[in-house]
């Protein structure tokens, strides 16, 4: 159910690292939770974002809640057909609804997430 090659918050974000880029979007718990997604409120390509600080907001029908970077760096791409279909979320969390690339700043920071095994455990954990 998560992507063994993937890294994760408690957030419940995740991060794709490529070289010196992270891919970045939330895991299939974080939209399930959240329900029908319909917005999406992402920073500007050339944007600063610090580890684990918010760098956006994801908006459902169920709530608002902020978006936090799993590494910090500079913005490099910004998955712009979230704007309008931000539904891409719900349906392809792990694909086609990444939000994000970032140049990572400093990769020592990827040791501060977590492995697909103990987000799995975080998650029944905090489901107790």
């Amino acid at each position: 159910m998560y992507p063994e090659d993937l890294k994760y918050t408690k957030e419940h974000e995740w991060v794709r690292v490529v070289g010196n880029k992270a891919i970045v979007g939330i895991t299939e718990f974080a939209q399930d939770q959240l329900g029908d997604v319909v917005f999406i409120e992402l920073p500007e390509v050339g944007e600063k974002v610090k580890q684990f600080e918010s760098f956006g907001t994801i908006e459902s029908v169920k709530a608002v809640s902020d978006l936090y970077a799993p590494v910090s760096g500079e913005v490099i791409k910004v998955n712009d057909a979230l704007e309008d279909e931000p539904e891409r979320v719900n349906k392809d969390p792990y694909g086609e609804g990444w939000m994000l690339e970032i140049e990572i700043k400093n990769p020592a920071e990827l040791n501060n997430l977590i492995s697909a095994k103990e987000y799995e455990a975080y998650i029944k954990d905090q489901a107790k």
